[in-house]
């Protein structure tokens, strides 16, 4: 089943509560929540304290995805905010194994993320273990950057080698993702789509319901 997960990191902070609701109401299957710490990539976003305030006001399924050094320090703190599933990067961990089962035991969903040049096969140790896959499209960091088109072959490579070690991960894809590219994403094995300026900027509602019907998405 195909998913769109706004990213908050596009929204208007000033009015953030009645965004999330506008996403909601929409129609989208989840929020993406990114964290960035200034060490893991240049920018620094937000923590604990606005997704536990943005849980009391939202029931959507809380895509927390931590780009900072050595999550494993952080990630009960997270759970315990409000997030559904973490996902954490490959390159940050220096034991991504450790983390994995940490953030399992924790009860929640868990993925793993990987930058443009990271290969698929850094996965090899946990990749039965993994409810996500996300597969970064740009640099991570900043928002409003155009796709990295070869990154479309990587996420075909990973959903073949997904059906070859019958694995049960989504893939998600996360940067520059619009309505001129999501449908050749999706017909390239991505599953979950994260969209932030090319949701939040204009009518949220309309462009939510644009993005489930390029790729046929059911309510």
């Amino acid at each position: 089943m195909f998913k769109l997960a706004p990213s908050i990191l596009a929204a208007d902070f000033a009015k953030l509560g009645e965004q999330i609701a506008a996403v909601e109401q929409a129609g989208a299957h989840e929020l993406h929540i990114d964290v960035m710490d200034g060490l893991f990539v240049p920018s620094i976003s937000f923590g604990m304290p606005v997704i536990e305030s943005i849980r009391k006001v939202s029931n959507m399924f809380f895509d927390v995805h931590l780009m900072i050094t050595e999550p494993i320090r952080y990630a009960e703190e997270f759970v315990k905010a409000g997030a559904d599933g973490i996902t954490v990067h490959a390159e940050a961990c220096s034991d991504l194994k450790k983390t994995v089962d940490a953030i399992k035991a924790y009860g929640v969903k868990v993925g793993v993320s990987i930058k443009p040049e990271t290969p698929i096969s850094v996965l090899a140790d946990v990749e039965l273990d993994l409810d996500r896959v996300l597969i970064m499209t740009v640099n991570p960091g900043f928002g409003g950057q155009k796709l990295i088109s070869e990154c479309i072959e990587k996420v075909k490579d990973l959903a073949k080698h997904r059906e070859k070690i019958s694995a049960t991960f989504d893939i998600q894809v996360d940067g520059g993702i619009g309505l001129a590219n999501v449908k050749t994403v999706a017909e390239a094995g991505a599953e979950v789509f994260v969209a932030g300026t090319a949701v939040f900027r204009g009518d949220i509602m309309q462009n939510v319901q644009a993005f489930k019907e390029a790729v046929g998405v059911a309510d």
